[in-house]
């Protein structure tokens, strides 16, 4: 979702009207996660989308829809859907979108801004989407994990119980599904139950870059394509300045001086693309020092050969040294800048997310993994697609001081 972000910002700050389309939920094979968001705004112009494509010409109508009327919708998409052939999901999945109208001024703008300047101050928020099929509702929750601001949040015991889950689901890696369910059922309009789908925005992972070389100006800039913080670090600042690398931080320090210093948490990646032992083995050694969750270095197996034996030498053990990603990369084949950090980028993900790194086609099973339910299970049934009635939007947002509806 965060893709749609800075577009929110613009039309928030211009006094634009638009929609906000978000998947809530998604069975079997689906082309996105949930948590995806599209926005349309006023104009007709589309950032972001729900699914592969297929279906994201019928979420756009419904978007315009939704600034026509002021009405919020859910609606059900996927193979056994009766509009299959004008909108259908091809992979055999089922996804739940939502959509929200954003006027500038209402409480789901509101709602919107507090994500969107959390995000920018660095600070864990999460978007609350909701689903309350009691009322036909819909609401937009915003809630950033301060404490310190935790209130009287009125008389609704669930709205009370949901920015509390929302306050825990701040900090965390991936969208919850929060269900606050008056009888017992597998769905929201078989339970009566409210549903509240939490979109954490946790600070975006950093990618921290050691030498200003070539590889490394191609690494920085896919990098930050691929929704990282990124650094540079390297002491030579004929080497190191923001034309080079525009949009990366800049660090003129001794690599391993930093390293040592700085921040550095599991979600922090670091790639030492120096080849220069002035730097590489101090680097090296207090980036596996760290906790980061990916530590790479360039160079040739001879040289990570030599390495291996520096670094044993100035004391960093045989457990730590399992952790270095050396050489660095896939071995997809690639020998210039950019197809060098594509390799490793994609090396980078693969750890971060478990993957095998085999081609798809020589795996079995589900590409993406099922989409989590309530209660810790996971879907493995495909409910029959539906599409809900227009409903009015129930907006509310976190403010320090309640919850307002």
């Amino acid at each position: 979702m965060r893709d749609v972000l800075e577009p929110a910002r613009t039309r928030l700050d211009r006094g634009e009207p638009f929609a906000l389309a978000v998947l809530v939920d998604a069975y079997a094979s689906a082309p996105r996660e949930v948590g995806t968001a599209m926005l349309v705004d006023a104009a007709g112009q589309v950032f972001g989308n729900v699914s592969a494509g297929c279906v994201d010409g019928a979420v756009y109508e419904l978007c315009l829809q939704a600034l026509a009327s002021g009405e919020s919708t859910r609606s059900r998409y996927g193979i056994s859907d009766e509009r299959a052939f004008a909108a259908a999901l091809t992979c055999g999945g089922v996804i739940d979108v939502v959509v929200v109208p954003v006027v500038p001024g209402s409480r789901a703008a509101e709602a919107l801004r507090v994500v969107i300047d959390a995000v920018e101050r660095r600070e864990a928020v999460a978007l609350g989407i909701v689903t309350d099929a009691a009322s036909g509702g819909g609401a937009l929750l915003a809630v950033t994990d301060d404490d310190s601001r935790d209130r009287a949040v009125g008389d609704s015991r669930m709205l009370a119980a949901a920015l509390a889950d929302l306050r825990r689901a701040a900090s965390a890696s991936a969208p919850v599904t929060l269900r606050y369910a008056d009888v017992p059922g597998d769905s929201v309009e078989e339970s009566g139950a409210t549903e509240v789908l939490a979109v954490p925005f946790p600070h975006a992972p950093r990618l921290i870059v050691v030498g200003a070389v070539e590889f490394s100006v191609a690494l920085a800039r896919l990098g930050a394509a691929s929704g990282f913080e990124v650094t540079v670090c390297d002491p030579r600042e004929v080497f190191a300045h923001p034309d080079r690398f525009p949009g990366a931080t800049i660090v003129h320090d001794q690599p391993g001086r930093y390293l040592a210093a700085t921040p550095i948490d599991a979600r922090t990646a670091i790639c030492v693309l120096t080849h220069d032992e002035r730097f590489d083995i101090e680097a090296i050694a207090a980036a596996l020092a760290s906790p980061a969750a990916y530590v790479g270095a360039m160079g040739s197996r001879r040289t990570h050969d030599d390495r291996l034996a520096r670094l044993r030498t100035a004391g960093v053990t045989d457990a730590a040294l399992a952790r270095l990603r050396s050489p660095i990369g896939l071995a997809l084949g690639g020998r210039t800048p950019e197809e060098t950090a594509l390799s490793i980028l994609a090396e980078i993900v693969l750890v971060r997310s478990g993957g095998s790194g085999e081609p798809l086609r020589e795996t079995h099973g589900p590409i993406h993994p099922d989409a989590v339910v309530p209660g810790g299970g996971r879907r493995t049934d495909a409910p029959a697609a539906v599409c809900a009635d227009a409903v009015d939007a129930v907006v509310a947002r976190w403010d320090g001081g309640g919850i307002r509806l």
